[in-house]
């Protein structure tokens, strides 16, 4: 029975029509000769585009896959689609759902680390590396070493709609939940069947009783698909943010390299010591 259901699947899935787009790789443009200075930043900015990349074409590849397991749940009875729900859809789900909040988090990180050493060239006498443990910087970090770069502001306000408080409502909370309590289920079952609540003004402490209800495949399809679209408008305003780096970066090493060839004849000839 798996067997065949998972060819409904594959038939559905070539049915269906792909939506969204594939986020590029190897778009940097930094010079090929630069000076040691910026070895990391060149170093962090291979990984991170790379991971986000691939991150978000996951997102992009999962909904894709669950809307096939949508076309063929939606003519099935209950307990075909128990089966699979159990044995296809509800790991895809969960790994899908978490996707959001994790991209969100890795764009994050990236522009703090990439806009920190970036900011060698705004102060290239004053600059501290001063940047917060990688387990320390949330949004505060990246506000703050992002705010010299113009293009930050638009960046943030399109991480600002990755994983949202409406993402979070409507999915009833499914990432905090399914990482620090018990999630709602996907298709089928229910969770929370009791409710703890203490009131804010008396302090008094009340239970409810009735759970919370699965969400269903249809819903969870529709809101990955918006979080598609906003992860694909923060890929673009991150681009932005490291074209604006790599400007600044090129015309530093530009200089700290025409100072390099300058210096080297000139010791040679006895007009600098450079070991003095």
């Amino acid at each position: 029975m798996s067997i065949y259901r998972y060819r409904q699947y594959r038939a559905a899935l070539k049915a269906a029509p792909r939506k969204g787009k594939l986020m590029p790789y190897d778009w940097g443009a930094l010079p090929q000769r630069l000076s040691g200075d910026w070895m990391a930043y060149a170093e962090m900015f291979n990984e991170f585009s790379q991971e986000l990349a691939n991150t978000i074409n996951d997102l992009t590849r999962y909904t894709h896959q669950l809307t096939a397991w949508r076309d063929v749940m939606d003519k099935l009875d209950d307990e075909g689609k128990f089966n699979v729900a159990v044995e296809f859809v509800d790991p895809l789900a969960t790994i899908t759902l978490n996707l959001p909040y994790v991209i969100r988090s890795r764009f994050i990180f990236a522009a703090a680390h990439l806009s920190h050493q970036a900011g060698r060239t705004k102060v290239p006498k004053g600059w501290k590396d001063d940047l917060p443990l990688d387990d320390e910087i949330y949004f505060k970090q990246a506000d703050t070493v992002g705010g010299p770069w113009k293009t930050y502001t638009k960046l943030k306000m399109k991480l600002e709609r990755i994983s949202d408080q409406a993402y979070q409502v409507k999915t009833k909370n499914f990432r905090n939940t399914y990482n620090h309590r018990f999630s709602p289920r996907v298709v089928f079952g229910q969770t929370s069947i009791v409710t703890r609540r203490v009131d804010a003004e008396t302090k008094q402490v009340s239970y409810g009783f009735g759970g919370t209800e699965p969400l269903t495949l249809r819903l969870v399809v529709e809101l990955l698909e918006e979080q598609c679209q906003h992860c694909y408008k923060a890929f673009e305003a991150f681009q932005k943010l490291v074209q604006e780096h790599e400007k600044a970066i090129s015309a530093a090493s530009t200089a700290t390299l025409a100072v390099m060839t300058t210096a080297v004849p000139l010791a040679r000839s006895g007009n600098i010591y450079p070991n003095e």
